[in-house]
């Protein structure tokens, strides 16, 4: 194996690439109904990997973990902000019971097994994977007022434990967030994420990103006049304004002639209808008989989404508009959609509208040009990144992790991970906003998510699995048990007080908030990947910026009781 230590000394990111290669292959290996996933499955080889003796820089975890939190934010910032108030307090009794239930844990199972106050310290840092418990315990060893053989004996022990226990501390957070809960619960994780994503959206139902509907809202239609309609263009189109359609060509006698609001159309006329559904079914006997392959009828629609910024509208109704909008001015376009803070809201006459929401206009290109001038500013859909203000909430983040508030003698802080999430959701929330700077596309989001935290995790394993396997060895598979108990025990009774108690019936919100209660990014990571929509998020950060503040006043009392 002498060959491969040198290979991966000479190039460490390849073991790291290989980590995610083998990982991602060997988690989507299926045992029964049992699946590693990537995350957990990158996590397990990279342990392997780093038995041969693998150094990748600490500076790479951390830009790694920064890129993932702060786009899981970014992503999340409108709902999460929309979601927080009375409904929020759930998110925080179960961050309580968690670190409540961890400490217990960790106490009786110190007196159990008679582990000292360093390594039972280590144990929580790892089982509970909290490194900032590693300071605060050290620092409160060091004022036990013990020699300083012994003081150093101590601190040296919450390391070993740490490194013991912290493997596993990932591991089995996925196993109970992934695979224990949903089968708890009955339902799998995706199922519910798209309920609760539908019941978001008004009713309106969530597809995925490779979905449509098998009937779709606003279809075209070709209709050869078997009778002579006797009206003009503008009375068919708006016989019923609240479904009009649109008469967007016309043939007749076997030539296509200009369609204006007066054109009076005759019996043999070939036209090309478009609208929404109910109105162009309810037109067809009207028309006559439908054609399904006529020459030059074809016409490209197109969809554009656009932020309105037209102060006319500003604080009016769906209805009102309607009704003060011109005919001719309406001609051609259809309202498919309008969203607020990335929610979308319900298309209905009352429904009020305001100046950034963003409005998603369907037409002819002709048409689409006409009336996105008079809404606002039209959003490309673009596949570039704005860096500058990428780069910018990063480094705000970071600058937010560094704060540091003491609560007595122990230091706060948010940390950059806390950072780089509160910020992600800042910056995330006004880009919902503002729209027109500051894109970050789907696809570099998901990028980011799914690299930054494979990433993160195959260099937690790398750094700390030889040093894991090697202290289990010296000291036996003691500590490693207690880590076992410590890691799971705490999440099965949070999960079932959550279930009974606190009442989550959705599993993709609980899997979200029971993986922020331990700070089990790895862990979330997974639950994202199930849920494949941000619903996850926002339990999830609420409980996650509790679970750094609470599992690190467990270090001094652990210290103090064990």
């Amino acid at each position: 194996m002498e060959w491969l230590h040198d290979l991966f000394k000479r190039s460490p990111e390849m073991a790291l690439f290989l980590s995610l290669a083998l990982g991602y292959y060997i988690g989507k290996l299926k045992f029964g109904k049992f699946q590693l996933g990537g995350v957990a499955g990158s996590l397990l080889v990279a342990v392997v990997v780093s038995q041969v003796g693998v150094k990748v820089d600490d500076g790479v975890k951390a830009v790694l973990f920064a890129l993932f939190i702060y786009a899981v934010g970014f992503e999340s910032g409108p709902q999460f902000f929309s979601s927080l108030g009375k409904r929020s307090l759930k998110e925080i009794v179960l961050a309580a019971v968690l670190a409540i239930t961890g400490l217990a844990t960790v106490i009786v199972m110190a007196k159990l097994c008679g582990l000292d106050k360093g390594l039972a310290a280590g144990v929580a840092a790892g089982g509970l994977t909290q490194s900032a418990i590693i300071g605060t315990a050290g620092d409160a060893i060091a004022k036990l007022g013990l020699s300083a053989d012994e003081t150093t004996r101590l601190q040296g022990n919450v390391a070993i434990g740490y490194a013991v226990t912290y493997v596993f501390g990932s591991f089995g957070a996925i196993i109970v967030c992934v695979n224990i809960l949903p089968k708890f619960m009955g339902r799998s994780i995706r199922d519910d994420a798209i309920a609760a994503e539908t019941a978001m959206q008004a009713g309106v139902a969530a597809l995925g990103p490779d979905q449509q509907a098998a009937a779709p809202s606003l279809v075209g239609r070709i209709y050869e006049l078997t009778t002579d309609p006797n009206r003009t263009v503008a009375e068919i189109e708006y016989a019923t304004p609240t479904t009009a359609i649109t008469i967007e060509r016309v043939k007749r006698s076997g030539k296509f002639i200009e369609v204006g609001p007066d054109l009076r159309l005759q019996k043999g006329d070939v036209v090309l209808v478009v609208g929404r559904r109910e109105a162009v079914v309810g037109s067809a006997p009207l028309m006559g008989k439908e054609l399904y392959d006529v020459d030059g009828m074809e016409l490209t629609m197109q969809k554009r989404e656009i932020v309105l910024t037209n102060k006319t509208f500003d604080k009016k109704t769906i209805g009102q508009i309607t009704a003060e909008t011109a005919g001719g001015a309406r001609h051609g376009i259809f309202v498919v959609n309008i969203s607020r803070m990335g929610k979308d809201l319900p298309m209905k006459p009352d429904t009020v509208v305001q100046a950034g929401d963003l409005v998603s206009i369907f037409g002819a290109e002709q048409d689409v040009k006409r009336v996105s001038a008079r809404i606002g500013e039209i959003i490309v859909q673009g596949t570039k990144t704005d860096f500058v203000y990428l780069g910018a909430g990063l480094v705000v983040g970071l600058l937010i992790g560094l704060v540091s508030v003491k609560l007595g003698d122990i230091p706060l802080t948010l940390g950059s991970g806390g950072g780089a999430l509160l910020s992600g959701l800042l910056f995330g929330w006004y880009r919902a906003k503002r729209q027109t700077f500051g894109a970050l596309p789907a696809g570099a989001v998901q990028l980011l998510k799914d690299l930054g935290l494979a990433g993160f995790v195959v260099v937690v394993g790398l750094s700390s699995g030889l040093q894991a396997v090697e202290t289990i060895k010296q000291h036996g598979l003691t500590i490693f048990g207690v880590g076992v108990v410590v890691t799971i025990l705490p999440m099965i009774v949070t999960m079932l007080f959550g279930r009974y108690v606190l009442r989550y019936d959705n599993v993709a919100t609980f899997a979200g908030a029971l993986s922020g209660s331990r700070s089990a990014n790895p862990a979330f990571g997974e639950v994202l990947d199930k849920a494949e929509n941000a619903i996850p998020t926002v339990p999830f950060a609420i409980t996650y910026a509790l679970a750094n503040v609470f599992l690190t006043l467990l270090g001094p009392l652990i210290v103090a009781l064990a």
